[in-house]
């Protein structure tokens, strides 16, 4: 059974994978009285999305405001007629920039890559989940593996949950009113407006591209920086930019071990290539590098000595670093952090395969700096900072 921990009024769950988020959902969305808020990068039409789907629609029926806010590229392959079921019965269901155009690199749209990649859900303002699980099954078993993917979850109950549901309220009005023109109340948006301090030992952390571009990235390297023993990185997709991986050098110069935990699998080529061409600098600083087998990695979590732990949607790539809505949970606590920091180390003794210092062959090395290179230039073109 999951430990709940309680920390300054907040009481928290760590879940992990499907198996344990999915079943907490349902139940707290079976529970509802008043109203669900729900956002998600990818809802699939398969098993889980049925599931999350009926549960949504049973709380529609008994009169719940259920509100469901999915991005216009993650869920892409929504069908019509699932999105048509749960609108009949009355949930509402609104797409974050339908709009994608793929095939062009201009500054003038570039705010069409902008996405919302963010995993919440809140109910009645008293509980809610954040990290960095899709609504859809987590095994990926077309691809041939019999184990989930690896990723987390937090439940969160307390006056932190309303926090959170006044952080999706705000991104449910923005949405509505790009999509139908409606005019958002003044009033409205500043009833609410979130209050989590930033000594608070259990916070919501946002990424976006107006008042909170570097939150979560700031949290990172602030803790890094902060580091005296050990720090922990599991994240799916990691290619950070230049401030990120330079506080992971400096961290394990100065005798911190420094652990990442990163996709063993080759999910998306360019990206997977770009990484590698990090892997010599990290390995030559003390980093030790572990890649996860079972089956894709997608983690996007960190313990730092113990003590700090962050749970959430944020990968350390430049799609999270630069372009998405992302949203983290922080966490100063020993109890929550060493749940999370046991997860890890089981998982990457059971089905971590470390890298050595070994001199790749040519043409690895040709395709790892063509990647990188390829990468930087696209970012050149987005016209980010060289700080990234």
């Amino acid at each position: 059974m999951n430990r709940t921990h309680l920390i300054s009024g907040a009481e928290l769950m760590l879940l992990q994978n499907g198996a344990e988020f999915f079943p907490q959902l349902c139940t707290e969305i079976d529970a509802a009285r008043h109203s669900i808020y729900l956002e998600s990068y990818i809802f699939a039409s398969d098993e889980t999305g049925n599931m999350v789907a009926e549960a949504l629609q049973r709380a529609a029926e008994r009169g719940v405001v259920v509100r469901v806010l999915l991005d216009g590229f993650g869920s892409a392959e929504l069908s019509g007629e699932f999105v048509d079921a749960l609108r009949m019965v009355g949930v509402e269901v609104q797409l974050f920039r339908p709009e994608v155009s793929p095939f062009t690199l201009r500054r003038s749209r570039m705010r069409r890559l902008r996405r919302m990649h963010r995993k919440l859900a809140v109910m009645d303002g008293a509980v809610a989940f954040v990290g960095g699980i899709n609504i859809i099954c987590d095994i990926p078993a077309r691809l041939g593996f019999d184990a989930p993917r690896l990723d987390y979850a937090v439940r969160v109950k307390g006056e932190l949950a309303g926090e959170i549901q006044a952080v999706m309220q705000r991104l449910w009005e923005m949405v509505s009113w790009a999509a139908f023109r409606k005019r958002v109340r003044e009033e409205g948006w500043r009833r609410y407006r979130v209050r989590s301090h930033p000594a608070a030992k259990v916070r919501l952390v946002l990424r976006d591209n107006v008042r909170h571009r570097r939150d979560i990235e700031r949290a990172y390297l602030n803790a890094i920086a902060g580091a005296q023993h050990e720090v922990i990185i599991a994240n799916a997709y990691f290619l950070p930019g230049r401030l990120f991986l330079r506080a992971l050098v400096h961290a394990a110069e100065r005798g911190v071990r420094v652990v990442l935990m990163l996709q063993g699998k080759v999910e998306y080529r360019l990206q997977h290539y770009a990484t590698l061409a990090l892997y010599g600098r990290l390995l030559a600083a003390g980093v030790e590098i572990y890649e996860y087998h079972a089956s894709y990695l997608h983690a996007k979590v960190a313990v730092i000595d113990g003590e700090w732990a962050t749970v959430g949607s944020f990968n350390i790539d430049p799609f999270s670093l630069l372009l998405a809505r992302e949203a983290n949970l922080a966490v100063q606590d020993k109890g929550f952090s060493g749940d999370l920091r046991g997860s890890l180390w089981r998982a990457i003794e059971r089905d971590g395969r470390r890298v050595e210092l070994a001199r790749a062959n040519l043409g690895t090395r040709v395709l790892a700096r063509m990647s990188y290179g390829l990468v930087r230039l696209i970012i050149g073109v987005l016209g980010i900072s060289k700080s990234h």
